[in-house]
């Protein structure tokens, strides 16, 4: 199976000014050839190559019945986007912080993408590892933590201020550290941002946020930034504890809601954030042969324990007998309740480039999403195109772009799909791979 799609045949195209095709072909050819007489047991009847149309062309019918399925969507979404590749990253393409080709820097931004419904499977997925016998273990501890099922509640934090906000909701793991509250973090990008769309500082902010990426490493290793609001959020365990909230360049819309709370003596990214603006630091949690004095200073405490300066809560087992009861707690005052979690988000599947497999769908002229005929498909590339272009180079190819469906003029979509894609289903084609007629 040649993985013959993707930025790296493209950029190197550009590079040499050839023609994508041609370049990758004659690749193929020199490759096919030199593995042909290495003399290797390959069943060349079995031959497949991801950027021919009789490849792609069932891929983009697998795409349409996933989209009538509910598994595809479309939606506004932060992604990684490479500002040199022009395009966007998956969270594997993004190593330190930069982009894996280009090694730009990753930034932050806003667009409409393409997804994979997979985080429905979430729970399914993790289950089926235990199926697994012949998986390594380490392989199946990674895809577990990447799964990241985790148990928690849901808190509805009361605010004041002088905005019209009664209650911010959030997600936690760790109720049971309520009395080491110190400041309330929300995303840039939490509805409560509309009241500051108009303030030059908080402007500044979020472009300053743009510049760190969306994947956990690029967020643990930036400097963490905030933008101070006039909301204070009231402790639901004691009233009289009220804390500052930020807007938070670590925290994500589409993890929980959008919003943690900050205990910065038991969590390093709430602790950096707490020193840089000077934050209450409160130790709830001690390792259980420590005194009552026990205090943190440059390192958070995230181990297990006991529970103290927490007045009803002291003395607990951390974590496992203190959640238990934070959470009946919370449960019983109706401001919180048991939530499950997970990590996996969904796929985005869009990508900003010309050499990738074209997602069969098209806009009319109200951009209402058209699916495209299956008597139309496969959809192929234009030939020959000018790629020294800023952005996607399918955007510039106006011809390419009119498609007619039933007697409208309609615009197909220039995003291809991740290569990632067309490799996840050769399994499915090296069973026949031969099957060329074009009826589906």
């Amino acid at each position: 199976g040649w993985d013959s799609f993707g930025i790296l045949a493209e950029n190197a195209a550009r590079l040499n000014n050839l023609d994508p095709k041609e370049w990758t072909e004659k690749n193929i050819s020199t490759m096919r050839s030199q593995l042909k007489q290495l003399g290797l047991s390959i069943d060349w009847s079995r031959e497949v190559s991801t950027c021919s149309s009789e490849y792609y062309k069932h891929q983009q019918l697998f795409f349409l019945e996933l989209y009538d399925k509910g598994l595809i969507y479309r939606k506004e979404n932060y992604v990684n986007w490479d500002p040199v590749d022009q395009t966007v990253l998956a969270n594997e393409q993004v190593i330190d912080g930069k982009g894996w080709r280009s090694g730009a820097l990753v930034e932050r931004k806003k667009l409409n993408q393409w997804f994979f419904n997979i985080s429905k499977f979430s729970n399914e997925l993790l289950e089926g590892l235990n199926h697994l016998d012949q998986w390594p273990n380490k392989v199946k501890i990674m895809q577990k933590n990447w799964i990241g099922k985790s148990y928690g509640c849901e808190i509805d934090f009361n605010i004041e201020g002088d905005l019209p906000v009664n209650k911010i909701k959030c997600f936690t793991t760790r109720p049971d550290t309520l009395f080491g509250f110190s400041f309330l973090a929300i995303s840039a990008d939490h509805p409560i941002s509309k009241f500051y769309e108009n303030d030059k500082n908080f402007i500044d902010f979020k472009k300053n946020c743009s510049k760190t990426g969306t994947t956990e490493e690029s967020i643990a290793q930036a400097e963490k930034i905030g933008f101070k609001t006039n909301l204070f959020a009231i402790n639901p365990l004691d009233h009289k504890i009220k804390v500052p909230v930020y807007f938070a360049n670590f925290v994500l819309m589409d993890y929980g809601f959008g919003a943690v709370f900050g205990c910065p003596a038991h969590d390093q990214r709430d602790l950096d954030f707490a020193l840089k603006y000077n934050l209450k630091i409160t130790t709830v949690v001690k390792p259980n042969d420590e005194k009552d004095d026990f205090e943190i200073n440059k390192e958070a405490y995230t181990g297990t324990g006991i529970i103290f300066n927490s007045k009803f809560l002291n003395g607990l087992k951390a974590p496992n007998e203190s959640i238990a009861k934070t959470l009946k707690i919370l449960e019983e005052k109706k401001i919180g309740k048991k939530k499950i979690n997970f990590r996996l988000k969904d796929w985005g599947v869009s990508r900003q480039r010309y050499w990738g497999c074209p997602i069969p769908i098209a806009y009319n002229k109200n951009n209402e999403i058209i699916k495209v005929p299956l008597e139309k498909l496969p959809i192929e590339l234009p030939e020959k195109i000018d790629l020294n272009t800023t952005g996607n180079p399918l955007d510039h190819q106006k011809d390419w772009k009119k498609i007619i469906i039933n007697d409208e003029e309609c615009t197909l979509e220039t995003d291809t799909l991740d290569t990632f894609v067309d490799s996840s289903w050769y399994f499915l084609r090296f069973c026949s791979p031969n099957k060329i007629n074009t009826e589906f």
